[in-house]
């Protein structure tokens, strides 16, 4: 009986298999989610490699994409203290895996050994036949131009009047690069497989401009139409933005309907938000009449490529009481005690106009099937942008399921994450499939707080798996920060959103013009265009329009701003003033200084890492302000610097060697 319980205990375990692999990164919830990339993306992986006793252990990534039968790897080499790292670029769109396979490694250690022998001075005739007989088991791995030289080895190796020749070749690099061309791999540990997604490029790199179609028109006191907004597409290519974001466009609904300044009542004529979803006309499977017909608005989205953009639509799933659906499935509503459906609420705000869905409906599987038709039709109408609309108000479930539905039919479909909340709540939206998300950007106002706030997005577990969208306004949110309406906090939280992060956006001609005048105690828009049509004069422009222009430019010209992981702050003796640093493999070296004060002028020593630039103390360089045109060359770490913000607070330099 004791004998038949040990061998049912150990039946599944083959004690021979001695190498531990633990402490992977990057691993995202031990598997459970994938780690994100673009192509051209290279993945560093480390992990914690040994066995017991003495014996050397070797380890190898591999990875294979989802259309690939067969595994590549590489090689991983020892860092320090049993910490083991590689690394492989993705070239290819779409989901891939990848592990780590490690065993000890008797050759390396049998080679490691007899070198210590043979530098002592001791004979090692037993050691050499070892050799050989290591040499000849690689022969059946070995390729047709390496297998004569390697059985030729072993020849020698096993002659005892050639000792000196084969410890000789004992040691020899010839036989390290054959031990690890050609490894013994007995009694393997394979780790877990880690899923990691490529998202096409622009989920990486991107530029968001965002505006109500209905205040494209250029006759004051008109609705805005698909058709003007095609009129507008070459003034928001010139500012060099590549995609278009539209808030809703569907029908909105009568009743409730807000006025001016998110007043209860409307006025007559008053258009409503657009976000008070769904009428007698349809819900988010039409199209608002005022703003043009289905076939409108796909000549937008074709006009749009024309000029190398993209359309992103707003998901935003919430319904007015004229939505079919509250007819239809008054299910998927939350029922209040006297019959009534709740609207939306986030105390002390109130949206009567709203009511939002109940993801707890008992016939919550159809409401998923719908919400995932939604998303179907939209992308048979060219769509492959979505910006969702408080994401984090719905079940995490759902959009892990539904993003992975969509991305089955359409895997360039990218997700964007518009949700202020919880951090932990943010991570796991990022988590279950969103390419890009919001974040806490806006109001990250002083060094300290973009530094740490940076440092977690860039340098912790988040940057495999959140990809931050900066935004320094929305149409929602008019920041504390610039509602003095000073033009060089304008300039400067544009300059930081586009170049820290290498996705950002900002709503439109409200930021483009500095609009600026709150809703008296609130971060909030007077006036805001939610509630009202607008009229812009799109031919103004402004030192900010300048900015935009440029320096969306030189994102697409500097392969170092097109990447996030890669920044580094640079060390600067001035709390009113920031540094940071970006590199790209190509050579490609840029350098920002801001003046976080908008009123008066700061001077700084920025003290340059230089191992980053590839330069030591002493040598000089040419820092070249890409903005303005001006030159100078620095030598060493420490540098002065002086920004004034009334010409311009902010240095966009790239480094230039010195020939």
């Amino acid at each position: 009986m004791a004998k038949k319980t040990k061998t049912t205990l150990l039946k599944n375990l083959d004690g021979r298999v001695r190498v531990v692999i633990e402490n992977v990164i990057p691993e995202i919830n031990k598997g459970r989610f994938a780690v994100k990339a673009v192509p051209g993306e290279t993945i560093h992986v480390e992990a914690d490699v040994f066995c017991d006793g003495h014996d050397h252990v070797a380890a190898r990534l591999q990875y294979r994409h989802e259309s690939e039968s067969t595994w590549s790897e590489v090689g991983m080499s020892l860092i320090v203290n049993d910490r083991y790292e590689g690394r492989f670029t993705v070239d290819k769109q779409g989901h891939y895996v990848y592990t780590i396979e490690g065993w000890v490694d008797h050759i390396e250690t049998w080679q490691h050994d007899t070198e210590l022998k043979i530098k002592d001075g001791q004979r090692v005739p037993l050691e050499l036949i070892i050799g050989a007989q290591y040499l000849e088991g690689m022969l059946d791995r070995a390729s047709a131009e390496d297998r004569p030289k390697i059985e030729a080895a072993a020849q020698i190796m096993r002659d005892p009047n050639n000792h000196e020749q084969a410890c000789y070749l004992a040691m020899s690099q010839q036989m390290t690069e054959w031990l690890h061309r050609y490894p013994e791999r007995t009694f393997p540990t394979r780790y877990i497989e880690l899923p990691l997604f490529v998202d096409r490029a622009k989920a990486g790199f991107s530029a968001w401009y965002s505006m109500f179609p209905r205040s494209a028109s250029p006759t004051p006191g008109e609705h805005g139409t698909f058709r003007d907004q095609i009129n507008l597409l070459p003034r928001v290519a010139d500012l060099g933005f590549d995609v278009l974001y539209v808030p809703p466009i569907h029908p909105i609904g009568h009743q409730f309907r807000k006025g001016k300044n998110n007043v209860v009542t409307s006025q007559p004529g008053e258009p409503g938000v657009p976000y008070a979803i769904g009428s007698e006309l349809g819900g988010h499977d039409a199209i608002n009449p005022d703003l043009g017909t289905l076939d409108d608005f796909k000549a937008l989205v074709a006009a749009a490529k024309e000029y190398g953009m993209e359309v992103a639509m707003d998901l935003a799933i919430q319904c007015s009481p004229d939505h079919p659906w509250v007819k239809e499935h008054p299910e998927w509503f939350k029922i209040r005690p006297d019959g009534s459906i709740q609207y939306a609420e986030n105390p002390p705000k109130k949206y009567q106009d709203i009511y939002p869905i109940n993801f707890e409906s008992e016939n919550w599987e159809e409401l998923w099937l719908e919400m995932r038709r939604i998303l179907m039709l939209w992308a048979e109408w060219g769509i492959r942008l979505i910006r969702v609309d408080n994401p984090h108000t719905k079940a995490f479930s759902f959009w892990e399921w539904v993003i992975a539905e969509v991305r089955r039919e359409y895997p360039d479909m990218i997700f964007l994450s518009e949700a202020f909340t919880r951090p932990k709540v943010m991570m796991q939206l990022a988590k279950v499939g969103f390419s890009q998300s919001y974040t806490y950007y806006t109001w990250r106002t002083s060094k300290w707080e973009l530094e740490t706030y940076l440092t977690e997005l860039t340098q912790t577990d988040m940057k495999y798996y959140f990809r931050p969208n900066f935004w320094p306004n929305t149409h929602d949110i008019n920041p504390y920060q610039l509602q003095s309406g000073n033009e060089a906090l304008f300039l400067v939280r544009y300059f930081m959103a586009a170049t820290l992060s290498s996705n950002y956006g900002i709503f439109g001609p409200t930021y483009e013009f500095m609009v600026h005048e709150a809703y008296p105690g609130k971060e909030e828009y007077l006036n805001s265009e939610k509630y009202e049509i607008k009229h812009w004069d799109w031919h103004h422009e402004t030192k900010l329009t300048y900015m935009i222009r440029i320096v969306n430019r030189l994102r697409r010209e500097n392969s170092a701003l097109q990447q996030t992981n890669n920044l580094r702050f640079c060390t600067i003796e001035n709390p009113n003033m920031i540094a940071y640093i970006k590199t790209h493999s190509n050579g490609n070296r840029i350098l920002c200084v801001v003046n976080l004060d908008g009123f008066n002028t700061q001077i700084g020593w920025v003290n340059v890492p230089l191992d980053t630039i590839n330069k030591v103390e002493g040598e000089p360089y040419r820092v070249h302000d890409l903005i303005t045109g001006a030159s100078y060359t620095w030598t060493g770490s420490s540098n002065y610097v002086e920004l004034n913000p009334t010409t311009l607070p902010v240095h966009l330099f790239r480094i230039e060697d010195i020939h």
